[in-house]
């Protein structure tokens, strides 16, 4: 990589003389091949969330969420009243195009528009969502939605350290893990290490066409099962 140096030949950022601040993400619908993102809405999607959460057998899905599982269905729309009304995290629904039903949610957070950083977070996939072509599609447009058409350079993904599932999802959809921070948060009466993912915007066009190429409906057979995995596919870009 390129030194730049000052007037005192120091060491400096690369420059960035058309910087601009970015736009805020807004409520808008991403469509997909597989499903489509709609801005969350408690009427719309509420109860059908509700009864999706109903299908895993106990609570680990939320072991590492902000919240514990929802005792009753009014508990729940309380909650999604607030995340219907939040602008940051800005929440979205992700709505299965086989069934048309809401089948999870994920949001985008920490928005810094002045220097243009996003996060994903508030990632809450159901049982009928997980390890399908769907959920990892809903996060390539999300994705696609803030680097590619909001121009932020840098999208985050952060999670508790104790969660492998995350820190695994994270790297397979081709983010780069940037280390620990230790003892960052007291939630549920515990501490939270959290590690951190990112891409930046020069890395966007190499994940943008794996992910493509997995999503893509030959990548798959009559049954669904996919033919190729998305980290081969990545590592065939790379090294293009």
């Amino acid at each position: 990589m390129t030194q730049h140096l000052n007037h005192y030949q120091q060491p400096v950022g690369f420059p960035l003389p058309e910087w601009q601040l970015r736009a805020l993400p807004q409520r808008v619908t991403l469509l997909g091949r597989t499903c489509r993102l709609e801005p969350f809405s408690v009427e719309a999607h509420g109860r059908a969330l509700y009864q999706a959460w109903q299908r895993a057998p106990d609570g680990r899905d939320w072991t590492w969420m902000p919240v514990e599982p929802f005792a009753s269905e009014e508990d729940y729309l309380a909650w999604a009243r607030n995340m219907e009304a939040s602008r940051d995290p800005l929440h979205f629904t992700v709505i299965d195009l086989s069934s048309s039903q809401p089948t999870g949610t994920l949001a985008l957070m920490r928005i810094d528009a002045q220097n243009g950083v996003v996060e994903v977070g508030h990632v809450t996939f159901s049982r009928l969502l997980r390890r399908s072509t769907a959920a990892t599609e809903a996060h390539f447009l999300l994705m696609q939605y803030a680097i590619e058409q909001l121009g932020y350079r840098r999208y985050e993904w952060k999670c508790d350290n104790c969660n492998a599932p995350s820190k695994a999802a994270a790297l397979r959809l081709g983010f780069q893990p940037e280390g620990v921070f230790r003892q960052v948060v007291v939630y549920k009466g515990r501490n939270r290490d959290t590690a951190w993912f990112s891409i930046i915007d020069g890395e966007w066009p190499r994940v943008k066409s794996a992910m493509q190429r997995w999503l893509a409906a030959d990548n798959f057979s009559a049954d669904g099962q996919q033919r190729q995995r998305l980290e081969t596919l990545r590592e065939e870009v790379n090294n293009a």
